[in-house]
């Protein structure tokens, strides 16, 4: 009677295992902070196609999440706003090199409030004396920051409004900053002022020598190499590329 028991509890337990999938877990993903509105509506969909894994989101500015990474946190995914951050967790071998892939790019943007930012009609007007702050990404850890400052070093704008700068800890910071009126301008992605609907608008693109490319890696440590791989290939799939594509990103 014991063996019939155990037997039909086995039985029992193998049905249960075929009709629910093992949990795969969780997987971790930390991003640019460019990247929230789009990661967030990949998500659902990440994780309506792989039953069983959850995706947790971790949105920053690129350096910072590099440090978090180098201190240990417990990351799958790594997707950057710039080339030199993710160079920069090569160099350190903290990504696993050939699951590097691009996949996606934006552009640099000179933006002000909407009620406001009158005297900041082009590149050249933000030495106007009546431009009292412009918002920028710090250059030493946010990558806008970085584009900000290399494209107005090339044309000879910089020195000449950094005492204006209001440094900012991400893009989105920038972006809070415009849409409460709080700067008379900023520089941040075409996708951010796209974020910023009705109360940002967009003066006029800065060209730059190489375009705002995002590089994405699977973490040296990741314990789901898999899952991360797997969301690595949603990513740069028709479902993947259309959502990022509906909020402003480009192709690679």
């Amino acid at each position: 009677m014991k063996r019939l028991r155990l037997s039909l509890a086995l039985a029992l337990a193998l049905v249960l295992a075929l009709a629910c999938p093992t949990l795969a877990g969780e997987l971790t993903v930390s991003a640019a902070a460019s990247l929230t509105d789009a990661f967030n509506t990949v998500k659902p969909l990440f994780e309506k196609a792989n039953p069983g894994t959850t995706l947790v989101l971790n949105f920053a500015a690129s350096g910072p999440l590099l440090k978090q990474i180098e201190q240990g946190a417990p990351v799958d995914v790594f997707a950057s706003a710039d080339q030199k951050t993710m160079d920069d967790a090569a160099g350190k071998n903290l990504i696993d090199t050939p699951s590097r892939k691009n996949f996606a790019q934006n552009s640099l943007v000179l933006a002000i409030p909407a009620s406001g930012g009158a005297a900041v009609k082009n590149l050249a007007s933000l030495t106007d004396p009546k431009v009292a702050k412009i918002g920028v990404g710090n250059p030493e850890s946010v990558p806008v920051g970085r584009y900000t400052k290399l494209a107005l070093e090339k044309n000879g704008m910089w020195e000449k409004i950094s005492p204006k700068c209001i440094l900012a800890e991400s893009v989105r910071q920038v972006l809070d900053y415009l849409s409460r009126g709080e700067i008379d301008a900023g520089f941040v992605y075409a996708t951010d002022a796209k974020k910023g609907g009705d109360k940002v608008k967009i003066v006029e693109e800065i060209p730059l020598e190489k375009p705002v490319s995002y590089p994405v890696a699977i973490i040296a440590t990741s314990k789901d190499k898999t899952a991360a791989a797997k969301f690595i290939a949603f990513l740069g799939s028709a479902e993947g590329m259309g959502v990022l594509e509906k909020y402003g990103f480009k192709k690679p």
